[in-house]
């Protein structure tokens, strides 16, 4: 008889490690998993207040939690933020890299600072807090992360070339770390579609998003939580996958 060797990872008071924890997206990733009996280190930039709220409502549900500020855009902050919390908890069991940042940049007025801040933020610091922390999951022999990509990754926005291309960048990583991290590290990406409408869209075009997606709404964080849920609790099976949670827009 053939043993798989690898029982599924016991969360429990294990770890996890949320950029942009604080609010919408995160935040329900952060008490989903706290509800789950994780403990968490939450990330924010601007956000402290949020991070504040979502910190009082896991600990409610029984976590420890940690609140670290970082600028994702500076590297010296990205390193802090390892450091940091490795002084909080030995070790980090589940990295969600959620944070990034997202704006409209119509061809002919992009200009190379935004696209520097894109790929900084949205794929480089995911880079770096993966491999940090990746290697050290590698060296415990257990950890699993996961990368808020988009589904635009694949059917780019006309408006938003330099978003699209940073998220198609961390769908390569995704799979490249994948490969380099297995067999004790899964990674794995959600790709979400309209989950919420969009702050830099008008009335009008949020209307249009809805009619162009075969469910015909809006999605909710919810939604991106229990995929999350899924990956971490669920199965130790799975790695390289990135999961459309986009209402069918990609088949549309």
């Amino acid at each position: 008889m053939l043993s798989k060797g690898f029982p599924t990872m016991e969360i429990q008071g294990k770890t996890a490690l949320i950029t942009g924890g604080a609010k919408r997206i995160g935040r329900s990733i952060a008490l989903t998993l706290a509800g789950e009996g994780m403990n968490l280190l939450l990330h924010y930039h601007h956000s402290l207040k949020d991070a504040h709220e979502t910190q009082k409502a896991a600990e409610r549900l029984g976590a420890r939690v940690h609140l670290l500020k970082a600028d994702l855009g500076k590297s010296s902050d990205v390193h802090k933020l390892i450091r940091e919390a490795y002084r909080h908890f030995p070790k980090v069991h589940v990295l969600v890299n959620n944070a990034s940042i997202f704006y409209k940049t119509p061809l002919g007025k992009v200009k190379e600072k935004d696209w520097d801040t894109f790929f900084a933020i949205n794929l480089k610091a995911p880079f770096f807090l993966a491999q940090a922390i990746g290697l050290k999951m590698f060296r415990q022999k257990e950890g699993k992360i996961i990368n808020l990509i988009d589904w635009t990754a694949f059917r780019p926005y006309s408006r938003y070339l330099p978003y699209c291309a940073s998220k198609a960048g961390l769908a390569a990583v995704t799979q490249g770390l994948a490969k380099i991290l297995a067999p004790y590290v899964q990674v794995n990406g959600i790709a979400p579609g309209p989950i919420l409408p969009s702050r830099d869209a008008t009335f009008q075009e949020n209307k249009r998003i809805i009619k162009r997606t075969p469910l015909k709404r809006f999605g909710d964080p919810g939604d991106i939580a229990e995929a999350v849920r899924f990956l971490v609790k669920a199965t130790d099976f799975v790695t390289g996958a990135i999961f459309p949670i986009d209402g069918g827009n990609l088949i549309a």
